[in-house]
């Protein structure tokens, strides 16, 4: 993809973002229950924050452009994440129910670059013993040297909820209608947003700051989320199984939406490159099978994952029986063109740094298959060494399943294990998540 098209597919999920953040501000205004309340404001501060993540994005794509850099991208992978943060409740709280009931509605936010995902909101109080979020994140179109941002937001519930308590029941347009020009909207949108991302994060707006296109700000007008705690994961986080790692915390006791967290997370992270599940190459190859010089047999190949496979035919693909030749290709695997040989006979040697002590001999037809082929073994080493411990096994990963209704009772993961699992009881409120995009698709078309 050009940098020409980048700008244009960045510009326009940045107006998609704006026209998500009007629409959210506007539910929020019109809430009558806390529930929807809090998605509507999980929302707005999820579009906030891609928004932000956006312009930076564009911002280094036309610096590129400027300075006529276009470098070669380094090989992709999706990861997905299961997140479960266990709470410290002092004994008389969670043992003997004393105090005053504290409960706060929390979710994360996960971003990789300019992508940005959130989880389902969560209500937390004394009697759960750690938050679990079982959504299945996937990443796409990441290098091996991402950094992974979780963050973890939290916002006091207050029970006494009542529309009036959500303030005037104005909300300012962003710059113009919807047919104005995107520039005013993306402009206007930004202050806010960063104004925002800001007093989420605890810092304080300068005076003036917010755009009078956006005053008041709308996130004002609802419940307030805050950060509560954060990590970043890299390449060496990964590995397949669950795993715990370190959270900064970045709330007191003293905030009114703190909650007692042992420091740390639980998940699992994992990561496929698509060198270890897509074809590198394929064509057709003579290899050497025996010491003798004239023993070659033409076969098919084909470079995926930690092999070069070769077969009889191309049609012997669909069956693995069939296999002539399996030929191990590693991070330290070893490949070389012998440069006596004559033109119309080149000569790939394979071999390995470690371990079996055998050196495979192919040849090519023609001085560009031979080309063809080095390149892409070297360039397969390469990826592989780069993912380092994500290419030594085929790590799986689940594809993601709807959205699931939001419950005011959460079981712990004390209770999954000691007793036995029995139909919940209670109150089950609807997927707002739902019912927010459908609201606001309504108010596209209507718009338009």
């Amino acid at each position: 993809m050009d940098m020409n098209t980048q700008d244009e597919e960045v510009l326009k999920q940045i107006e998609r973002e704006v026209r998500m953040r009007e629409g959210a501000s506007k539910l929020l205004a019109a809430c009558s229950q806390k529930e929807q309340a809090l998605e509507a404001s999980k929302s707005l501060l999820t579009c906030n924050t891609r928004i932000l993540a956006l312009l930076s994005q564009l911002q280094r794509i036309r610096k590129a452009e400027i300075l006529q850099r276009v470098g070669s991208r380094s090989d992709e992978n999706g990861r997905t994440c299961y997140l479960r943060i266990p709470l410290m409740w002092k004994d008389s709280e969670y043992f003997k129910n004393k105090g005053e009931l504290h409960r706060c509605a929390v979710f994360c936010l996960l971003q990789c670059g300019a992508e940005i995902h959130d989880t389902d909101l969560v209500m937390v109080d004394r009697t759960l013993t750690d938050i679990c979020f079982e959504d299945t994140i996937i990443f796409n179109d990441v290098g091996p040297e991402f950094q992974l941002r979780v963050e973890l937001y939290s916002s006091c519930v207050v029970e006494d909820f009542s529309p009036g308590a959500l303030g005037p029941r104005r909300v300012s347009r962003l710059a113009g209608s919807l047919g104005c020009s995107s520039g005013k909207k993306i402009r206007a949108a930004f202050e806010s947003a960063a104004v925002c991302g800001s007093i989420s994060s605890g810092g304080v707006a300068e005076p003036g700051s917010v755009s009078p296109l956006l005053s008041p700000d709308p996130s004002a007008l609802g419940p307030k989320y805050n950060l509560l705690a954060h990590t970043i994961l890299r390449i060496e986080h990964v590995q397949d199984g669950f795993k715990t790692h370190d959270l900064s915390l970045a709330a007191t006791e003293d905030n009114p939406f703190w909650l007692p967290l042992y420091g740390n997370m639980c998940c699992r992270l994992a990561a496929q490159p698509l060198c270890m599940i897509q074809p590198v190459t394929s064509g057709r190859l003579k290899v050497k099978l025996e010491e003798d010089p004239n023993c070659w047999e033409n076969v098919f190949a084909v470079l995926r994952g930690q092999s070069l496979l070769c077969y009889q035919s191309q049609e012997d693909l669909q069956s693995e029986d069939k296999l002539l030749l399996f030929i191990p290709i590693r991070k330290d695997t070893k490949v070389c063109v012998s440069d006596r040989d004559p033109v119309q006979c080149q000569t790939i040697y394979i071999s390995q740094q470690r371990g079996e002590d055998v050196t495979y001999t192919l040849t090519t037809h023609t001085p560009e298959d031979t080309q063809r082929w080095t390149e892409a073994l070297w360039k397969h080493i390469y990826n592989m060494s780069q993912w380092k411990q994500c290419c030594e096994g085929f790590m799986k990963i689940e594809m993601p399943s709807s959205r699931k209704s939001i419950t005011l009772k959460q079981r712990s993961l004390y209770h999954e294990i000691v007793t036995p699992s029995s139909p919940r009881k209670g109150l089950v409120v609807p997927d707002l998540s739902v019912e927010i995009r459908t609201l606001l698709s309504s108010y596209y078309k209507e718009s338009y």
